[in-house]
């Protein structure tokens, strides 16, 4: 049919033609389909050079088995109570609160979705293609904000199990970690700043400045640490 999915001897068909120099509209005539279907499928596999039938035809295959595992993203399925009972409108609600108080942080808007997606999905971890499914944003998107949020090691990578992929796990340490990455950093600034003052001359105005500043940055990540240290030693079972 001319509106129907293209069939495995019909893209034999089209690496026949494009193998025998025939253009997109004669291909398309053999195949009584419109231009565009053979435009489209060439395009996404590869090109007129690369493209061949078998590796098309597989790729089609896996991208509708996905849409078929997709989470079900109808108004009804929505309005549909989860596993624990929960309402997915107040689940989504809080969703973008949490995610509007990482954005007030300083983090990116997408570092700060990914980084509400992996909190509050009930398994604690997600693989790079579940955090694309569910945000409907694009691969790089997520592996940008993933290596954001591993430097700060608000997360962690695992391997999965058997399987050629890592997941991207959120735990109770996120926080203590990340407070600790940003300690850190209060320091290496207070350090750059009493470094800055020495070369400036403390008794100048810009050195006096850069003085206060260490000094100030160095009270700040000395606190940090204690504070940290005192939760991890109160929390400890």
């Amino acid at each position: 049919m001319p509106g129907g999915r293209l069939t495995h001897e019909e893209r034999q068909e089209i690496a026949q033609g494009l193998a025998a120099g025939r253009t997109y509209s004669e291909i398309a005539s053999r195949l009584d389909r419109p231009v565009s279907t053979v435009t489209r499928e060439v395009a996404r596999n590869g090109g007129a050079a690369a493209y061949r039938a078998d590796a098309a035809h597989r790729a089609t295959t896996g991208r509708a088995r996905r849409r078929a595992q997709a989470p079900d993203q109808t108004p009804a399925a929505q309005g549909a109570q989860d596993a624990h009972g929960r309402d997915p409108e107040a689940v989504r609600q809080v969703e973008e609160q949490f995610t509007a108080m990482m954005v007030g942080t300083g983090l990116p808007r997408m570092t700060a979705r990914v980084l509400t997606c992996l909190y509050l999905t009930d398994g604690g971890s997600l693989t790079a293609t579940e955090l694309v499914r569910h945000l409907q944003v694009s691969p790089a998107s997520v592996s940008k904000a993933v290596g954001e949020l591993e430097q700060q090691e608000l997360i962690r990578r695992e391997r999965d199990p058997g399987r050629r992929r890592d997941r991207y796990v959120i735990d109770a340490d996120a926080w203590f970690r990340g407070w600790m990455a940003s300690a850190r950093q209060n320091t290496m600034l207070a350090d750059f700043a009493r470094h800055s003052a020495r070369t400036l001359g403390t008794s100048t105005p810009s050195g006096a400045r850069m003085q206060d500043i260490g000094d100030f940055f160095e009270h700040v990540g000395r606190a940090m640490v204690q504070a940290a240290e005192e939760w991890r030693r109160d929390s400890a079972p």
